[in-house]
């Protein structure tokens, strides 16, 4: 079984696809996979299944962590295995001989007369590569097509440097143009290449029409064969994705940068792109930023990362433009700094964002376990409120309402921190505090500290109302004026989760992993459920009430009967008359009538 860190990191794993690494206690990577779910496949490695064998034995001996790059498809997660187990060699994996890499389409636009070619070689100078593909019976569509729909050459002629003295086969069957015996000019032939690299780039609209077109022609010539041959690869232009993004296949190198933030704290990703494959990934957690933007944010970490740093890709892609950024190009005049909107760039901006997400959401649940374990949040509470006493014993008030109706409000009480549900308190809110949430508040809470005293019970060490200032001060005021004004409140506003205490004019920012907010939020929510619950109820009893008293013959003394018979007016609407029937008072025919007027919507009278 893995240790408690471990244990703890494998439960906040992202539940989508993406690639783990496990390494060792030196920190060195054993083995590299793949995954279409994160968090099960990685704890499976723990599950009795698993340890088959003496390899994975060992493996899960060894095992002292694990990182994990997250993407947008299991494809691109494939992909990414194969970069990270030839740069790392894991121990654990399995080596093959030849190492090669997925094949790709490559158009050679260094040449005058570009060609379209598959290969699995990234060196080819000036070419323009689309893929990698894991699936090569959608790379061989891809290619078809483009063979089919536009007559790009497949000689490997040096044109036009090399000319012939007749055409060969593809001109005759209408595949090629004849470049080279001079019969297509260089501008005409590269803007049909342009259609190919649209066409390979994802843009499949021009060249849909192109197919349909052909298809109707072919359809009305009775060509059906070809009619149905064209709608096959009208439907496959319709579904076509595009092309992986987890490596893009050339010489480009580059830095992406992701970042994601919660509260105070912040993380930044960094994505190391080398000849268009990601060969690393690596993170800086930012603690204590307060009140600073985002903007500043990333200009600090820029210059802590970067500028110490010598060496490293030229291109720097970042999620947005950080504060002072001239000042931040001139402290590193070695890299060009990129914000994309869109494209490969965009996509890799992207996956680096998804990445620190997740980092960040690993990191709030992690610190949040450890905080609760290390401190209790009764004390942390009283602490952060600057408490002289523990606040043992608090409830928390809510009000909820419905349009103005059904006003009520709720009472709940934690106790060490746990709910105290025989203490619960609910209060039907009448007169003028149905349209006043403040009034609301200061009725419930007079009319609990006024039976509190008269029971001669103690009062709880805080109250906290949900809301913010204008509900505290009608707190406060129920407080002073049954002589308590002593009594800690405080109130809790939604928005922004900020603290409101009274006399202080700004609110408390409690960290969101702090066991302060998290015991605050608990009591928020749970007194909202069982108000919320409240509401409901009694919006339904009215329902009930108003629609069976609207029928002759049934009043206060039958509808108890009806509503403890059958619970709830929707069970007096689905039973049948003789169910009706069987209920104390009520005759046949009323149970008819009864069974009339409901199905009716409440219009039958008689």
């Amino acid at each position: 079984m893995p240790d408690e860190v471990l244990r703890r990191k494998l439960e906040t794993l992202p539940s989508g696809p993406g690639v783990y690494l496990w390494k060792d206690a030196a920190g060195k990577v054993l083995y590299v996979g793949k995954a279409q779910n994160l968090r099960s496949r990685a704890r499976s490695y723990f599950s009795s299944d698993h340890a088959t064998s003496p390899k994975n034995q060992l493996l899960v001996r060894l095992i002292e962590d694990v990182e994990t790059i997250v993407v947008a498809t299991e494809a691109d997660a494939l992909l990414l295995e194969n970069n990270l187990i030839k740069e790392h060699q894991p121990r654990f994996n399995v080596r093959l001989k030849d190492d090669k890499s997925y094949p790709s389409i490559v158009v050679t636009m260094q040449e005058r007369f570009p060609r379209v070619l598959v290969t699995r070689r990234t060196d080819i100078a000036g070419g323009r590569y689309f893929g990698p593909y894991t699936d090569v019976g959608e790379m061989r569509r891809a290619l078809g097509l483009i063979r089919r729909m536009f007559t790009v050459r497949s000689c490997s002629d040096d044109i036009p440097r090399e000319r012939r003295e007749r055409p060969c086969l593809d001109h005759h069957i209408g595949r090629c143009l004849a470049p080279c015996v001079g019969w297509q000019g260089e501008a005409s032939y590269r803007a049909m290449i342009a259609e190919v690299l649209a066409f390979l780039e994802g843009h499949t609209v021009d060249l849909r029409g192109k197919v349909r077109a052909l298809m109707v022609a072919a359809s009305e010539r009775e060509d059906f064969e070809r009619a149905r041959e064209l709608r096959d690869t009208l439907k496959w232009l319709d579904q076509l994705d595009a092309p992986g993004t987890v490596e893009i296949a050339g010489t480009g190198d580059a830095d992406v940068v992701g970042y994601a933030r919660d509260g105070d704290d912040a993380v930044a990703v960094v994505f190391r792109i080398r000849d268009g494959r990601v060969m690393a990934r690596e993170h800086r957690f930012l603690e204590n930023l307060e009140e600073e933007p985002d903007e500043a944010v990333l200009a600090a970490f820029l210059v802590r990362f970067y500028v110490p740093a010598p060496g490293g890709a030229r291109r720097l892609v970042l999620p947005f433009p950080p504060a002072e950024v001239e000042v931040i190009e001139s402290l590193i005049p070695e890299r060009q700094v990129h914000v994309p909107l869109r494209g490969t760039a965009g996509r890799w901006r992207d996956l680096a964002d998804q990445n620190a997400r997740h980092l960040m959401e690993s990191l709030r649940m992690e610190s949040f376990e450890t905080e609760e374990r290390a401190a209790d949040p009764v004390y942390a509470l009283g602490r952060d409120l600057g408490m002289t006493e523990l606040p043992r014993t608090m409830i928390c008030i809510d009000i909820s309402t419905n349009q103005g109706r059904d006003t009520v409000g709720s009472l709940v009480c934690f106790e060490g921190g746990r709910p105290r549900k025989a203490e619960y308190r609910k209060f039907k809110i009448k007169g003028l505090a149905q349209q006043d949430d403040y009034a609301a508040i200061h009725e419930v809470l007079t009319r609990y500290l006024v039976r509190r005293q008269g029971e001669q019970r103690p009062l709880p060490d805080l109250v906290v109302i949900d809301g913010g200032k204008g509900q505290l001060n009608a707190a406060v005021d129920a407080a002073v004026s049954l002589g308590l004004p002593e009594l800690p409140i405080i109130s809790l506003a939604k928005r922004e989760e900020e603290v409101y205490l009274p006399g202080r004019p700004e609110p408390l920012r409690l960290s969101r992993r702090s066991p302060s907010l998290r015991l605050l939020q608990r009591a928020r929510d749970e007194a909202h459920r069982f108000g919320l619950a409240y509401s409901r109820k009694r919006r339904s009893q009215r329902t009930l009430t108003s629609e069976l008293l609207g029928i002759p013959g049934i009043g206060a003394a039958r509808r108890r009967a009806l509503i403890e018979r059958f619970g709830s007016l929707a069970g007096v609407r689905t039973a049948s008359i003789a169910e009706i029937a069987t209920v104390p008072g009520i005759s046949a025919t009323l149970a008819e009538r009864i069974a009339k007027h409901l199905a009716a919507g409440g219009s039958e009278t008689a």
